[in-house]
């Protein structure tokens, strides 16, 4: 007999002013500036939870799975206190106990934790819903604010991207069940090519995930569709 999944009711807001859940996102965000890593503060983190979220109350998801999207995205990168290879795994087991003392049920921690884990390119998978939504969220925040050293933008391809991309909008149509991710590019700063270069994987990975989602995935470059 299949049992009916139970909810709490824990919102994205009530995680966002977690002490534990800031401060680790916080100093995982240091240590990948550390290491020369893009931003993965709150900027991106925050942003990530809100496009998750949406994206699942535009194509007709009901209440809980687009708060547990929007939790997934808040708490994705927190793994990266820990180390960045394996951050995924890292972050779902950090989020699970924070989530269980916050008083989530088991299944609400299953769906976002397995959300968390599979958000990587070179691993994941869109295992449910959420996990398809925070891929699509995660992978479409290209911009140049996450840039942390502009001077770095000469030698290295991927701050070199992200400091082109002028504006990033993931747009979710209900009706037409499209998923498109809009980029506006400086191809002063970065030719569309070198975006193909370092993100193809991850442009594969969220066809998959809009695919799951009962959607097909457009990228649009500079007003030209490219896939």
């Amino acid at each position: 007999m299949e049992v009916s999944p139970q909810y709490s009711g824990i919102t994205l807001d009530a995680v966002k002013k977690n002490t534990l859940a800031n401060r680790f996102i916080d100093a995982a965000n240091e240590y990948l500036g550390a290491v020369g890593y893009t931003e993965h503060g709150q900027r991106h983190v925050s942003l990530v939870a809100a496009m998750a979220h949406n994206t699942l109350t535009r194509l007709g998801f009901q209440d809980p799975l687009p708060e547990l999207a929007g939790i997934a995205g808040y708490l994705h990168d927190i793994g990266n206190v820990v180390n960045r290879q394996d951050h995924g795994q890292s972050a779902a087991l950090i989020a699970m106990r924070i989530l269980k003392e916050m008083g989530a049920t088991p299944d609400e921690i299953a769906i976002i934790i397995s959300a968390i884990g599979n958000h990587e390119e070179e691993i994941g998978e869109p295992v449910n819903p959420v996990a398809a939504a925070l891929i699509l969220a995660d992978k479409s925040d290209v911009h140049k604010t996450r840039v942390r050293n502009p001077d770095q933008v000469s030698v290295d391809i991927h701050d070199r991207v992200n400091y082109a991309a002028e504006r990033s909008f993931l747009n979710v149509d209900g009706q037409k069940k499209t998923i498109s991710l809009g980029l506006t590019i400086d191809t002063k700063v970065s030719q569309v090519m070198e975006y193909f270069e370092i993100f193809i994987s991850r442009m594969i990975m969220c066809r998959r995930a809009a695919k799951f989602l009962g959607c097909t995935f457009e990228l649009i470059i500079n007003e030209r569709k490219l896939i």
